[in-house]
């Protein structure tokens, strides 16, 4: 993953959506059921036969009139336009990197930060374990955009934040990939979570094993992912020691609340 780290320190990226599993499978039909399907099906033709012969000795049925009576347009003003700050489509359908909480005074921002503030389809890909699969699965789950804000505070604490976008024509897919960040961020070993306030499902997560490396520092971290409407937020906290709760906890609540 192409996040804040120490220059001796090398990290793995972050897990793909295209490793998560799949819901269950479907239960495969046994012989039993192929034969009760077959009888249905020839017992439908049977009665749809009989019944054009009944159909056939009918005298034919008037059709009704194609007019129709006229509806009355309601009178009066329509209803008030939503204002911005209840139509999140306004919110979120401007300059994405607005909504990125600050970066702190004194801290420097990483070389990772994308093209100013801005990651495409393919530098985000790239953050990914395999960047070729995760390509195609973003095309697929219709990615938008992502804005992003990095800083680095000292030799070796680091944060990078990112908002993820998706069209969403289908399907909510900013739901699912906060549902994928959760996924993979459980199955870490040594983690403990914490539910994130005003989110709903949003959970935050201190990893309290270090990704260890012979000849690197070990290097721990934690994380952070939520949704609102059409954009999946995504926080991250790397350091060479212990991060504590609240550090991830207000980066995340205070994220939240600018969406």
């Amino acid at each position: 993953m192409d996040s804040v780290v120490p220059e001796s320190v090398e990290l793995v990226a972050p897990v793909p959506a295209d490793e998560v599993p799949s819901g269950p499978r479907s239960r495969r039909r046994g012989r039993a059921t192929l034969l009760i399907a077959t009888a249905a099906v020839l017992g439908l033709v049977a009665g749809t036969c009989a019944g054009y012969l009944v159909q056939a000795d009918r005298e034919p049925t008037k059709l009704p009139s194609l007019s129709q009576p006229v509806v009355a347009r309601a009178k009066g003003p329509g209803p008030e336009p939503l204002s911005a700050a209840r139509d999140h489509r306004v919110k979120t359908g401007g300059d994405l990197r607005k909504l990125l909480i600050d970066r702190p005074k004194g801290a420097k921002a990483g070389d990772w930060a994308g093209d100013d503030g801005w990651m495409n389809l393919t530098e985000y890909a790239d953050s990914y374990k395999k960047p070729v699969g995760a390509f195609g699965n973003l095309i697929t789950d219709q990615f938008r955009r992502a804005a992003v804000v990095t800083w680095k505070q000292g030799s070796t604490y680091s944060v990078e934040i990112r908002l993820v976008q998706y069209r969403q024509e289908e399907t909510l897919k900013a739901s699912e990939a906060a549902e994928n960040g959760h996924y993979w961020a459980e199955k870490e070993s040594g983690t403990k979570s914490w539910s994130v306030p005003g989110t709903g499902d949003g959970m935050a997560y201190v990893h309290t094993r270090p990704d260890t490396t012979p000849g690197y520092l070990p290097v721990y971290s934690a994380e952070a992912h939520a949704w609102r409407g059409d954009v999946a937020m995504e926080v991250w906290i790397y350091d060479t020691k212990p991060i504590p709760k609240d550090k991830i906890m207000d980066l995340a609540k205070r994220q939240v609340g600018r969406l």
